[in-house]
């Protein structure tokens, strides 16, 4: 069965829009990717099956192509190696296979590190009003999903609510200081230049994408989700036509069906959401499990998975 929401014997650190966060101990936390959905900033009241199973297994898969250069948070997300360690986590194992990702405690930098190779989303949107992103000048003459010559290095300041703000690179030196921003956005172009050229031989490209970064005191790591549906824009490249907007591999049948609900003055934008069809339901959770076979090369393992 879908799970939209956890009690699990362990302190609740937060409940995100789509992750229930639980204290293990002043070392560890336990991640568990609910297959709750947002849109337009509304959480619906109905869940897409599997959707917390390819998060979190698209995450651990990039972690392991980056092991040994980039260091990570994830210590295991196999539920039964989570039960092992976590005792009180035994009877739960099924609620959380494949959905769950014991991980190293870290301080977690303020900023969202986005890096963008083509013009989309807000930056698209800032562009085409003034010519720049986060106020900084950009080429002329773009057109809306264009390739970026270079990729670009555009950090966000993190948002409790709403949307997060595009903010410049002398911003984020400020915020984190001078040699913490520079390893920031070095790791970031590190693992996007990997991560595009791994998809672009599967007939992806990723359009933009964001990290977070933690330190634990020793070191930097990269912490939450990597490269998902959720955190980047995946477009096929087989259709890809620049001067307009793409279809993308995520929760892009439930945008679609918002938006017409929104422009036939069915919904005002704000929650309560209204009723998603079964059919929508079905057709966001086909979109991801694709991404997850794209991404990775191969289906996600059902067996077990509520």
């Amino acid at each position: 069965m879908p799970v939209a929401t956890t009690d699990l014997p362990l302190p609740l650190a937060r409940r995100g829009k789509v992750r229930d966060v639980y204290e293990v101990d002043d070392a560890r936390l336990l991640l568990v990717a609910t297959d709750r959905v947002s849109a337009f900033d509304v959480v619906m009241r109905e869940v897409i099956p599997f959707k917390g199973a390819v998060l979190t297994q698209v995450t651990a898969w990039w972690l392991a192509q980056f092991e040994g250069q980039v260091a990570h948070h994830l210590l295991t997300a196999d539920a039964d190696a989570i039960a092992r360690e976590v005792p009180a986590l035994d009877a739960h194992r099924d609620e959380l296979r494949g959905r769950a990702m014991l991980c190293r405690r870290t301080t977690v930098f303020p900023v969202e590190c986005v890096i963008r190779g083509y013009i989309a989303g807000s930056a698209w949107k800032e562009y085409r009003q003034s010519g720049t992103l986060a106020g900084e000048p950009l080429p002329a003459g773009l057109t809306e999903s264009a390739r970026l010559e270079h990729p670009i290095f555009s950090p966000a300041t993190k948002a409790e609510t709403g949307h997060d703000e595009n903010i410049t690179i002398a911003r984020m030196r400020e915020i984190v200081g001078d040699a913490t921003a520079a390893e920031l956005e070095r790791l970031t172009r590190l693992i996007y230049g990997r991560g595009r050229d791994i998809v672009a031989a599967r007939g992806i490209l990723i359009a933009d994408t964001k990290f977070e970064f933690g330190h634990d005191g020793e070191r930097i790591r990269l912490i939450d989700e990597v490269m998902t549906p959720d955190s980047s824009r995946f477009w096929p490249a087989d259709g890809y036509a620049p001067g307009k907007s793409q279809p993308s591999f995520d929760k892009q049948p439930l945008r679609d069906w918002l938006d017409a609900e929104r422009r036939g003055g069915r919904w005002n934008g704000e929650a309560p959401p209204p009723t998603l069809p079964a059919e929508v339901v079905a057709a966001t959770s086909a979109r991801y499990l694709d991404a997850f076979r794209r991404v990775t090369g191969a289906p996600l393992d059902l067996a077990g998975l509520s």
